[in-house]
């Protein structure tokens, strides 16, 4: 099985095209080939480019977690596949569209392929388009009480859910107390997590727990969905830098809550994974 590596800013992904695996990967095959010591080692996989189903898109992707499940969208995963569709001379400079479960989104390549741009999508607040349980609402300052701890909490959809949480945290924290936010009772579909610190009017800083992956050195949607968070609370202004452990991703905000992102992806490697280590035995894995 052909596979292609790249990361964005330290997260990274490892691109299968379906001409190499045509066969949707099953949960267990999916941690297998993401796993660091047994596998690849990834934070996902890329699985694409696939058939489109809407005549607006030139191009189609599915996006899978280091546990097995499926993500609707990936700003960071985008970003990588639109670098690989470059690479591959699918597409060139000019803007196309890819198809995700979390909406179509546009992108253009910049460059020889280090810089990408990916309109992300209108950031949704209300709580039926997240999802959150409980009354219809947006979710904007609410408390979470979490290991004995209660947070100022903000939620956002982008195509996927986020919970925002209005405290400065290190990577000890967000491990400590990540897991218990992203598997909270108030989120039924899990939620990826987003530990937000205001710097100044023009840069924030974030420290990410993702659904379905974990501690997260960077992540486009988490950018995407703190910065729109932070414009909607008055904090910042509607062009900002988000900063993360792994660099920092541009952020624009138009008057609808459209969020278009600007980052750096970095190929690393392509091979063959052997089907050896997929057949490793269960007591094994």
């Amino acid at each position: 099985m052909q596979f292609f590596k790249y990361h964005a800013l330290g997260n990274d992904y490892l691109v299968i095209d379906p001409a190499s695996h045509p066969a949707q990967f099953s949960g267990d095959e999916i941690v297998r080939i993401c796993h660091r010591n047994f596998g690849l080692g990834s934070d996902g996989i890329l699985w694409g480019p696939l058939p489109v189903s809407s005549a607006a898109a030139q191009f189609a992707l599915r996006i899978f977690n280091p546990d097995g499940s499926e993500a609707q969208k990936s700003g960071n995963g985008l970003r990588i596949f639109c670098r690989y569709l470059f690479d591959r001379g699918l597409v060139g400079h000019d803007a196309f569209s890819v198809e995700t479960k979390g909406g179509l989104v546009r992108a253009t390549v910049h460059g020889n392929g280090e810089q990408v741009t990916v309109e992300m999508g209108r950031v949704s607040f209300h709580s039926s388009q997240i999802p959150v349980t409980g009354a219809p609402r947006e979710i904007l300052r609410e408390t979470l009480a979490v290991d004995g701890r209660t947070l100022a909490i903000s939620c956002a959809s982008i195509g996927n859910p986020h919970c925002v949480v209005e405290m400065a945290a290190d990577e000890t924290l967000v491990r400590a107390i990540g897991p218990a936010i992203e598997r909270h009772p108030m989120f039924p579909e899990r939620t990826n997590v987003q530990f937000l610190r205001v710097i100044d009017r023009a840069n924030i800083a974030i420290e990410i727990w993702e659904r379905g992956a974990g501690y997260t050195l960077a992540s486009g949607s988490s950018s995407s969905a703190a910065a729109a968070v932070a414009h909607r609370l008055g904090l910042v202004d509607r062009v900002l830098t988000v900063h993360m452990p792994g660099g920092t991703i541009e952020i624009e905000i138009d008057e609808r809550f459209a969020v278009t992102m600007t980052g750096g992806v970095t190929r690393v490697a392509d091979g063959a994974m052997a089907r050896e280590a997929l057949d490793y035995p269960e007591k094994h894995r």
